[in-house]
């Protein structure tokens, strides 16, 4: 990869992204959803040569540990952010950025956009079907990610824990997530998650805390459940100019008049364009590597015993997003 509602009170003070001296709150503990679509065996029968790091238990308790945790996200101007990190079980919620300039009049009068990711939702929000369609959305994408490259097979799947080449650092000027002197930021995970910004911002939604994946970046190749951590966090987090790979997969996304100019449409082939659309979209139908994440797709929907049948699972006439 190079690339609703959570009522919390906050008594808002100024502070600069990423202080630890963040403002919180408390609120009543909430009930959390259960996963349970998938057993070990269907698990090891999926990835029967996958690498030991990724197990089911690591998946599982990623699953569980994510499935604890909120983020509102308020939005002022273009790029002026606060995150607000609630533990369900506990009921505190944190405000865990909130951008210098957030409580500046020529921001205010900008607006508020807000939004909450529930984590909990991860292949939970809907019905048994949707659910199993979103879960095998997932494993497609971070099977085509991690695989060994045997086109054409379905059992190489999570082998990879970091991209093969490891010289380019993946960095890029963020004032919220700047990279950390000497660390590289290249694909890791079964998402392979790349470059500071995502690092940064993962980390803050995952740990409350940007440095720990910022200074850190090697926790996501030696600690299995922070990999798969990060490979859900990709997966439920929308984007300034793009929705989450969830959302699509739930039919809550639904294209605006733009998206429908460029050819997106909801289904298996938006998660594409979210994860690798500069790459692998508006390229035709005969895409390999595009065709590779919808074979996988395919299979693992039989495998889950769901089907798909009016899946637009290609990208190939899609805009991707441009940054």
């Amino acid at each position: 990869m190079k690339l609703l509602t959570l009522s919390i009170i906050i008594s808002l003070v100024s502070f600069n992204c990423g202080s630890k001296s963040a403002a919180s709150t408390q609120t009543q503990p909430q009930k959390i959803a259960t996963f349970n679509l998938i057993t070990e065996k269907q698990f090891d029968d999926l990835f029967p040569h996958r690498n030991r790091f990724y197990t089911y238990a690591a998946f599982m308790k990623a699953v569980k540990e994510l499935s604890q945790v909120t983020v509102k996200v308020d939005r002022r101007s273009v790029s002026v952010y606060q995150y607000t990190r609630a533990d369900k079980t506990t009921g505190k919620a944190t405000i865990v950025r909130q951008d210098e300039n957030w409580n500046e009049d020529w921001v205010k009068k900008q607006g508020d956009s807000v939004y909450t990711v529930d984590y909990g939702n991860f292949c939970t929000e809907k019905d048994a079907l949707t659910n199993k369609k979103e879960l095998a959305a997932f494993f497609a994408n971070v099977a085509h990610e991690t695989r060994f490259g045997e086109n054409g097979k379905h059992d190489d799947g999570l082998i990879f824990i970091h991209e093969k080449d490891t010289s380019n650092a993946y960095l890029a000027p963020n004032d919220a997530y700047p990279a950390v002197a000497g660390k590289k930021y290249y694909g890791r995970g079964p998402i392979q998650l790349s470059y500071n910004g995502n690092y940064g911002k993962a980390s803050d939604f995952i740990f409350g805390n940007k440095k720990v994946l910022l200074n850190n970046p090697k926790l996501i190749e030696t600690d299995p459940v922070v990999a798969f951590e990060t490979a859900i966090w990709f997966w439920m987090t929308p984007d300034t100019r793009k929705p989450s790979a969830h959302d699509v997969m739930i039919g809550k996304w639904q294209p605006n008049a733009t998206d429908k100019a460029k050819g997106r449409t909801p289904g298996f082939g938006m998660t594409i364009n979210i994860i690798n659309g500069e790459v692998e979209c508006n390229k035709g139908d005969n895409m390999v590597s595009m065709n590779d994440r919808i074979d996988y797709y395919q299979y693992f929907l039989k495998q889950l015993g769901a089907s798909d049948p009016n899946c637009a699972c290609s990208c190939g006439k899609m805009e991707a997003y441009h940054y």
